[in-house]
């Protein structure tokens, strides 16, 4: 296979090996690595093992251990910025009944 692609399923594998971890980590109970919220970390580590392939720069440090490591805390950091943006509708919503 050409070393491109191989590179690119490499980064891809770690994602969602970082998701894994993420879940491994938090679980109480191994049914905890089936459910869906598992399975949603597990495609999300994937990508963002894929986007960080994409957008990664040829110094520093290696590329694969930071994939994982952006897939292990990247779910977190979206699941965050969702958290906060539902917040700040549901406060946009309160103001506009409060005024109307």
């Amino acid at each position: 296979m050409d070393a491109q692609i191989i590179s690119i399923v490499l980064n891809i594998l770690l994602g969602c090996l970082g998701g894994f971890t993420a879940i491994l980590v938090g679980s109480k109970d191994w049914a905890d690595l089936k459910t869906f919220a598992a399975f949603k970390r597990y495609i999300l580590g994937a990508i963002i093992g894929g986007a960080y392939y994409l957008l990664h720069s040829d110094y520093g440090f290696p590329n694969l251990i930071m994939s994982f490591i952006s897939a292990y805390s990247g779910a977190d950091f979206f699941d965050k910025l969702a958290k906060r943006r539902e917040k700040e509708g549901e406060q946009s919503n309160k103001r506009s009944r409060e005024a109307g």
